[in-house]
């Protein structure tokens, strides 16, 4: 019996040895794991809520991870152990300079490190400063995305004024996306197609963005909260039925009201027959809410919306003024262009800010202008914008 104990030992100690091997051969032959923080941006600006992302490069490395702490400013936030790495952060209401750092702890005892210090605005007071940010769709004469360019390749003029940018970022930075999806009895017919299309469409967001998915009729109900799980989103869409009205104006102020507090890029699709029946707010002031937004608007026209004008020049105007775009068909074929012309703007975006040249939140409309390439290319960007007073501070 000890003889047969001390073999069985001595068969897993060979076993273990030729597991150990196998696995320091597998690592040796593929390239060294590199830890990337993809948020926030090296020499970006941050207020608010910031969301902290890193990345693990090839991303099969990401399984020799333990955890990947975050700290800001020498400050632990947090140690997420799996992927997707990341966290939120409070950094204030104030923009002033910030050291972030990442630190990947490995299992072979090894860490990777990568750190970006953030920008600050020299001229802050000790008063609330209003960004106007603006995201930009760049493309030539043939319609062809342009990329590539800096922060000196664009100009920004509000009401005919010049303006200084101080933030510029590229279609790299992470995005935050509400897809909300028409249930509403008006749909029924529409609605399976339109399953079929939200769950391809999403399926296509790029992992590291955030979707919260929403569904609406009557009300408005959220199926997934900021999620970057396909597996969640696809089986909340697929549980989606069709009854009730259309809450179409209350559910674009909803998705509006979710990312306002997120920054970075934002964008908002809406897959529905542009049929309202029982909003509370009225169009008009689901404009001028858009207009205070820094989100861009996108819409797929389903049902009605394919047929009727009245319904297409509706969804049209809200996408326009946000720097969106609408689209119209029950075509398979057609719809897929729409996705990919969709999908190609979310990773062709350019995100500019500046100061807010007033401090009046009086609602006041402001022109914008903005141009590329000393006015060679063309650009599609939102056509203005509104400083809407803030919410009272609750006691």
């Amino acid at each position: 019996m000890k003889t047969t104990g001390t073999f069985r030992k001595a068969c897993l100690a060979a076993a273990l040895a030729c597991a150990a091997v196998a696995a320091l051969a597998a690592r040796q032959g593929r390239e060294p794991a590199k830890l990337r923080l993809v948020s926030p941006a090296e020499s970006s600006y941050l207020a608010g809520t910031v969301r902290l992302l890193a990345e693990i490069q090839p991303a099969a490395a990401a399984a020799d991870v333990t955890r990947v702490t975050f700290f800001a400013d020498g400050t632990q936030v947090c140690a997420p152990a799996a992927p997707p790495f990341e966290c939120e952060w409070d950094a204030g209401e104030r923009i002033r300079s910030h050291q972030i750092r990442a630190v990947a702890s490995m299992r072979d005892g090894t860490r990777l490190v990568q750190t970006v210090v953030t920008k600050t605005l020299e001229y802050v007071e000790a008063v609330d400063v209003d960004l106007v940010q603006v995201t930009a769709v760049v493309t030539d004469d043939g319609g062809r995305f342009v990329t590539g360019l800096t922060q000196k390749d664009f100009a920004v003029s509000e009401d005919g004024k010049p303006q200084r940018i101080t933030n510029f970022t590229d279609g790299n930075t992470p995005l935050e996306l509400v897809a909300a999806v028409d249930v509403s009895g008006s749909m029924q017919a529409a609605l399976p197609d339109t399953k079929k299309a939200a769950a391809k469409f999403i399926g296509a967001i790029e992992e590291r963005d955030r979707v919260t998915l929403i569904g609406f009729n009557d009300n408005i109900f959220t199926l997934a909260r900021r999620s970057t799980d396909a597996a969640v989103r696809d089986r909340a869409i697929g549980r989606l039925a069709a009854w009730g009205g259309t809450a179409l104006y209350d559910v674009i102020a909803r998705s509006v009201e979710l990312l306002a507090g997120q920054g970075g890029r934002q964008s908002l699709v809406l897959f529905t027959d542009g049929d309202d029946q029982s909003s509370h707010v009225a169009v008009e002031d689901v404009l001028t809410q858009v207009e205070g937004s820094d989100a861009v608007i996108y819409a797929i026209g389903e049902g009605r919306a394919v047929r009727e004008k009245d319904l297409q020049k509706l969804l049209e105007r809200i996408t326009k003024t946000s720097g969106g775009r609408a689209f119209f068909t029950d075509a398979a074929n057609s719809r897929d262009e729409a996705f990919a012309a969709i999908l190609d703007d979310l990773h062709h975006q350019y995100t500019l800010a500046y100061p807010a040249p007033h401090d009046k939140r009086d609602g006041t409309w402001h022109r914008l202008t903005v141009t590329a390439g000393g006015g060679k290319y063309r650009v599609r960007a939102r056509q203005g914008y509104r400083l809407t007073p803030k919410p009272a501070t609750q006691p």
